[in-house]
């Protein structure tokens, strides 16, 4: 496992165990226990993740993932940090850090940041700018269900259009922030939006993210 993936990883596990298996996320309804079972099932059963993204598979991925959540909380987290089986596409160094650097790290931000007391991380600029390079090039995916145009910004002053239209809202703030805000965390991403208010308030309502 790569630094990034394996950092965020650890930090993940760590949180779901601080919190135990039945505080609340940012991923709806689901507890503690759910997001554990998901990042699982996620990594285990890859067969089983389509449902993540296709709505006609979203009942048997839910079935599945179910099945995990029925597992000791522990066990789950030990699955967490010892990471996939050898088998899985996710062990091979390079799949790990491209598909679970950000994974893990919104994942992490659901956990904290559903607790009434959370503060922001102070993120190494190495990493903000990995989370950066990402976001770039996923920018369009998440940003495709947005009713307005929707332009990301570092406050370099480096920017990603995640959905042309007009009226624009610019969404300006470090990395981490603007991933949460483009993965659907609009409410607790500390980002500053340039705009009018109703096409401010669409972007803040819409469903970003994958």
């Amino acid at each position: 496992m790569s630094t990034h993936a394996k950092r965020e990883r650890l930090l993940l596990a760590d949180l779901l165990e601080a919190a135990g298996p039945d505080a609340p996320t940012l991923c709806g309804d689901w507890r503690t226990l759910d997001l554990a079972a998901h990042v699982v099932m996620r990594e285990r059963r890859p067969d089983a993740a389509g449902g993540i993204l296709l709505t006609a598979l979203k009942e048997r991925t839910e079935r599945i993932r179910s099945e995990f959540a029925a597992k000791p909380y522990g066990e789950l987290l030990t699955l967490i940090r010892t990471g996939p089986p050898r088998m899985s596409p996710y062990a091979i160094k390079q799949v790990d850090e491209a598909a679970n650097t950000v994974e893990f790290f919104v994942h992490a931000e659901d956990v904290r940041r559903a607790q009434p007391d959370w503060t922001p991380r102070d993120l190494d600029p190495v990493f903000e700018n990995v989370l950066w390079s990402r976001l770039e090039k996923a920018a369009r995916l998440l940003g495709r269900r947005s009713p307005v145009g929707l332009v990301l910004r570092r406050p370099d002053g480096r920017t990603a259009v995640a959905h042309r239209g007009a009226p624009v809202v610019t969404v300006t703030g470090q990395p981490g922030e603007l991933t949460l805000f483009a993965f659907g965390r609009q409410a607790v991403a500390r980002v500053d939006l340039e705009g009018d208010k109703d096409t401010i308030a669409q972007v803040t309502e819409a469903r970003l993210g994958f």
